[in-house]
Parts: structure tokens; sequence; C-alpha cells
């Protein structure tokens, strides 16, 4: 069973927030505890990622499986689905294999569809001597900032404290199976997937990173139509840490 954090209000409706690779549930506690407070927020920590199994399988079936076991545990018939980067293929994924469990969906800016050789090199740089791995946890807050140049300090120091660990080996090392990273890459390789066309979608994208194509944005409407909304944030990939705000408050409109 995932580890799982939840925020906002124990009886609000529930939500299902995923992050993306190399992530972890914690991400969401801004933007749960500030615009989506009304929302009972449920955030696991994907397989492979933060405090859950690290022990494989990691493809998209495997954490499908995983958040439908989420679900049954708290005896949720029905929830709304708030996913980031690869947590939204897994999202869509979980609308297609479960349909009657599924109410409404938001993407942030989701990794589907994306280019081969792209994923390709982000595989081999997971896989790569001394990816993620760091001598003092200075030095993984410096990596943390320049990964993430609009993100708050805030947001970098939370980062820090919840997402490092020191090894074994003695060096530090942020909390992701790097197998699985590269797992979920040849998955997002592969063929685009929009959402059913029965299922409501908020699809918000961010300007400055290039993950989600006018094909893709395209195609979703072609299957939804009326059903999709789509909104654009002046943002790089990482939108919720970057515009928490503007992203909470998109996310809650759409859902209420």
């Amino acid at each position: 069973m995932p580890y799982v954090r939840h925020y906002g209000a124990a009886e609000g409706s529930a939500l299902l927030a995923l992050h993306g690779i190399k992530g972890h549930g914690a991400r969401w506690r801004r933007i749960a505890e500030t615009s989506l407070r009304d929302f009972s927020v449920i955030a696991p920590d994907l397989r492979g990622h933060g405090r859950s199994d690290h022990a494989p399988p990691w493809n998209t079936e495997a954490h499908v499986a995983d958040m439908l076991a989420v679900l049954d545990a708290r005896h949720l018939d029905r929830v709304d689905l708030l996913a980031h980067s690869y947590g939204g293929l897994i999202a869509l994924r979980l609308a297609h294999a479960a349909p009657e469990r599924v109410g409404r969906i938001v993407l942030l800016d989701p990794s589907v569809g994306l280019p081969a050789a792209q994923m390709h090199d982000m595989a081999r740089r997971a896989l790569g001597s001394g990816s993620g791995s760091f001598s003092d946890p200075e030095q993984a807050r410096a990596e943390r900032r320049s990964a993430w140049p609009a993100a708050s300090a805030a947001a970098v120091e939370e980062e820090v404290a919840e997402h490092l660990v020191r090894g074994s080996d003695g060096r530090w090392h942020w909390r992701f199976e790097p197998a699985a990273v590269v797992t979920a890459c040849s998955e997002m390789a592969g063929p685009p997937v929009t959402p059913p066309a029965t299922v409501p979608t908020l699809l918000v994208t961010a300007r400055r990173s290039g993950f989600v194509s006018r094909e893709y944005v395209r195609a979703c409407r072609a299957t939804l139509g009326e059903r999709l909304a789509v909104a654009e944030l002046d943002a790089g990939h990482m939108l919720y840490l970057e515009c928490p705000e503007e992203t909470g408050e998109l996310t809650r409109r759409f859902l209420a």
C-alpha cells in the first residue's frame, strides 16, 4: 500500500493528487492547505518514490492498481483527480481502467506522448553516475534552487526537509528509485492518451515548459468537446510549485 498524506477537510469532497517522477505527495501541501482546503486531498507517494515501497513493478498498470487500493482502503467509490506530469498519465490510465471511480480530472502539464529522444535522454540521466547524489544537504539545496529557479525559497526548503535522505554510502539522495524513473520515461514516450469522452477535464499547460503539444490539446478537444477546459500559466513545468495560488485557484474553480 502506498504511503499517503492527507490535507484539507476530512469530510470534504475527495481529491486524489498524483505527483510526477522524482516527486512525492508532500509537494501538494501548499495548494491543498490554501486554495483546496475545503477538499479532502489524498496525496500518495507513487511506487518507487518517497516513503512508498521502491520495489518493482513501476509501470502505469502497477500505479493504477496502487491508486485503486488507496481508494478501496478509504471506501471511496468515486473521486476527482489532480495530477502533474507523469501523474497525469497515471490519472488518465486510471480513468480508462475504472471510469466509474473518476469524477473529474485536472491535468497539470501532463507528460503524455512525449518525444522518444527526449525521454531516452531523461532516462539515461536518471541512471548517470552521481545523479541525485550529494555530499551534503547544502549541495542538494543548491541543485534544487537551480532546477526550480521560479519556486519560492520555502518550497526548496520543504523539498530538502521532506525528500532528502542519507544513504548507506554516506551520501545524500532524493527519495526515489532511478529505475522507476527509467520505466516512467518509457511509459511517457508511448502513444498519447486522452481523457475518456465522458470525464470533464481541465488541462493546464505551462507556457515555458513545452511538455504539452498543440496536437495533444487538439486531440483532447476532439475527444471531449465542451467537457474540456484549457488554461495556460506563464510558468515552467513545475507550475504548481512556481504558481501555487494561480494553480490552486484554477483547480478549485473547476472542481467547484
